[in-house]
């Protein structure tokens, strides 16, 4: 089978996903389209938003309409490192054995991320960025494909601990949730105080969207698309030839090269999505906002004076 007519399969698989989706879920549109750019990418994704909002719900769906496993973490102030990649016990053999913690599974949902020191966050770098995690001096790979979905409430600052910079750059894509609209509102409530339960199938499993994964890293792209994608990040970084007028005033740190690397393979997929068989700059500025929301760290002067990340990001293009 051709590369094209296997991208088409998928496409019509990727469009009945999102209505298995739908069936769960209610609005959110945006929401699921990017999570599931960065999974097919094969990034991972920070979700903020304030509580209620069905952000441990939506990854249950789509890990379960994916066909993968799915384990939960909720992250708390006294979490340590062993409970999340597991430790070593004496079993009656009087031998150490390695019990495997909740990062060995294939989507990992990190609960409220940031309600847990630095110390315990960094137990997931190695995961992220590797997919393996070493205990007690032994290698353990872990299963693919391999995802972590953080969740982050932007409210309560009070016992929270910020993401350190090399965390954050790990994630492919940082979405903002908003509220659900009135009509979604409603639809939310008929649906969640009523007896009717919606049954999930499956529409892809590993095998398959590791495949995909891999076609997406064949579709080629323009030199000018990539060229366009890596001066955008530029702009992002003050004091170079290429920074924006914005940057330079109210931005402290600017974007490094995994950006661009996420912002092409975003490209990539966000096209295939679309029916392209190759990404154009529409692609790229489609997913810029995402992509770099968390890497560009504002100043003192932009936070006075109210000027938004979406607002710097938006004056690169």
């Amino acid at each position: 089978m051709s590369v094209v007519k296997t991208l088409d399969n998928y496409l019509k698989k990727f469009e009945h996903l999102k209505k298995e989706i739908g069936k769960i879920i209610v609005g959110q549109d945006v929401v699921i389209e990017h999570i599931l750019i960065s999974i097919f990418s094969g990034g991972h994704v920070l979700l903020v938003g304030v509580p209620g909002l069905a952000k441990t719900l939506m990854v249950d769906t789509i890990a379960k309409t994916l066909g993968l496993g799915f384990k939960r973490i909720q992250f708390t102030p006294d979490l340590m490192p062993s409970d999340i990649l597991g430790s070593e016990i004496l079993n009656n053999e009087r031998k150490f054995q390695f019990i495997k913690g909740p990062i060995f599974s294939n989507i990992v949902l990190a609960d409220e991320i940031n309600r847990t020191p630095p110390k315990t966050q960094a137990a997931l770098l190695e995961a992220m960025q590797e997919r393996s995690v070493t205990v007690a001096g032994q290698h353990y790979k872990l299963d693919q494909p391999y995802f972590v979905l953080a969740t982050q409430n932007p409210i309560e600052q009070e016992g929270t601990y910020p993401l350190p910079e090399a965390q954050l750059d790990r994630f492919m894509f940082a979405i903002n949730l908003e509220y659900p609209s009135f009509d979604e509102e409603v639809e939310v409530v008929k649906q969640t105080t009523s007896e009717k339960q919606e049954n999930l199938n499956v529409i892809f499993d590993s095998n398959q969207l590791i495949e995909f994964q891999q076609l997406i890293r064949k579709t080629p792209v323009a030199d000018n698309v990539v060229e366009y994608a890596v001066k955008l990040i530029s702009r992002s970084r003050p004091g170079t030839k290429y920074t924006a007028e914005l940057v330079g005033q109210f931005v402290e740190w600017g974007a490094g090269p995994r950006a661009s690397q996420n912002l092409i393979l975003a490209a990539k997929t966000h096209a295939v999505l679309k029916g392209k068989y190759t990404p154009d700059i529409e692609d790229v500025q489609a997913v810029a906002i995402s992509v770099l929301r968390h890497r560009i760290i504002k100043n003192y002067k932009a936070a006075a004076e109210g000027v938004s990340i979406e607002q710097i990001i938006e004056s690169l293009f």
